[in-house]
């Protein structure tokens, strides 16, 4: 696995050294970023749930549209 992600050539080269270690720090704001948008996600579902909030109580269904195909 590991002569897969270096492009097995013969030795480690430092620049692909680098923008591996530069890649893995963006992963791991990446998955930072994720856990924090779905704490804020949740966090805003529960105070929606708790008012009573619906994103369809605002559709007239007697107005609606039909979907176009």
């Amino acid at each position: 696995m590991a002569k897969a992600l270096l492009g097995y050539v013969g030795g480690s080269d430092p620049r692909v050294l680098a923008e591996m270690r530069r890649l893995q720090q963006r992963v791991q704001d990446l998955e930072s970023e994720l856990v924090r948008m779905q704490a804020e996600n949740d966090a805003l579902s529960a105070a929606a749930a708790r008012r009573g909030d619906s994103l369809l109580d605002g559709i007239d269904v007697s107005k609606a549209e039909p979907a176009l195909a």
